[in-house]
């Protein structure tokens, strides 16, 4: 029985794919198998593939398809997918050789439906840069109409958990949006009772020097687009009636988030007009300004959790300091 498929999208990643894919073959968890998903790369990608699974043909299934986005590749790997649980792992990212085994274990041994572990951000020396705790505070075992303001509190990245696969039906990444993993896991925490997790570092986040240079753009806007696809979903769901939640889940990622990504636009004239659909979006949630200066995060205002500069960013932009902000980061 296969107990975790790991799913794999892979586009031109062939400086960091061996050293993903190695710490995949090597899991101490037997019973997995590795989608690897080659979105149509040019580059030797290929061929790093290849090499593997001529070495583990019983853990890898190589698949190849024309580019279609990050989105679209998981939802190729769903589609295949056998396990009794899926997992995402990013082709330039790598994990320890036992978080499928610790995950696995801890989502049976508590019938969780999402299982998490803690993330850290590594560079390309494989140096921790960061260290970013996912659930403090709280129980290993959560039950979520016990403890839901994770709902609001937790950060939506699918490469640091594992899903049992049931939560897969009826649900899919959203094909050529930006920022999947806010619109898709949250409608997966929706459709679950019980959430388990571990304190343990296991997922290495690489931050490529590549990426750091990479121009944010309007598709910023997905982020918005995302929380209203999710507010749909919150409406229908078993726990509709703590909109606090909701309020709260729209002012991390609606606002906090998007500024986030914000603060990186250099084009004025769409730095305005995505500006223009934040006011928007937060004038048809009634998100005024003291309800984001005194949101909290894992019970403590998360504005003031944050280092001075990130504080001194978002003050900046709700007193309407635009000029400064516009100076500041061009």
């Amino acid at each position: 029985m296969i107990k975790v498929s790991v799913i794999v999208p892979v586009y031109n990643v062939e400086r960091y794919l061996d050293k993903c894919l190695s710490s995949l073959v090597n899991q101490t968890l037997e019973e997995i198998e590795i989608i690897v998903v080659n979105d149509g790369s040019t580059d030797t990608s290929q061929s790093i593939i290849d090499e593997f699974y001529h070495q583990y043909p019983a853990k890898i299934k190589p698949y190849t398809k024309e580019n279609g986005g990050l989105s679209d590749a998981r939802n190729f790997g769903i589609d295949r997918a056998s396990g009794r649980y899926i997992a995402f792992v990013d082709s330039d990212d790598y994990v320890s050789e036992t978080m499928m085994e610790d995950l696995y274990n801890l989502g049976e041994k508590h019938n969780a439906d999402i299982t998490i572990c803690n993330i850290q951000k590594v560079d390309e020396n494989g140096t921790v840069t960061q260290k970013l705790t996912q659930i403090p505070n709280m129980p290993e075992k959560i039950i979520l109409r016990e403890h839901f303001s994770v709902f609001s509190d937790l950060s939506y990245f699918a490469c640091n958990k594992i899903f049992r696969k049931e939560l897969f039906e009826g649900n899919r990444f959203k094909k050529g949006a930006h920022f999947e993993d806010i619109q898709l896991i949250p409608q997966l925490l929706l459709k679950s009772t019980v959430v388990a997790q571990t304190q343990k570092f296991h997922y290495q986040y690489l931050e490529r020097q590549d990426s750091i240079t990479k121009t944010h753009t309007e598709r910023g806007l997905d982020i918005l687009k995302a929380v209203e696809d999710v507010e749909k979903a919150f409406a229908k769901s078993q726990y509709k009636y703590d909109k606090k939640a909701l309020e709260n889940f729209c002012i991390l990622e609606g606002v906090y988030t998007f500024l986030a990504y914000l603060a990186f636009v250099r084009d004025d004239k769409i730095y305005r007009e995505m500006s223009s659909q934040l006011r928007r979006f937060r004038d048809d949630r009634n998100l005024n300004l003291k309800k984001i200066l005194f949101y909290k995060r894992f019970g403590k205002n998360y504005l003031v959790s944050l280092y001075y500069k990130k504080k001194i960013y978002y003050l900046l932009y709700f007193f309407h300091q635009y000029w400064i902000l516009r100076k500041i980061l061009k």
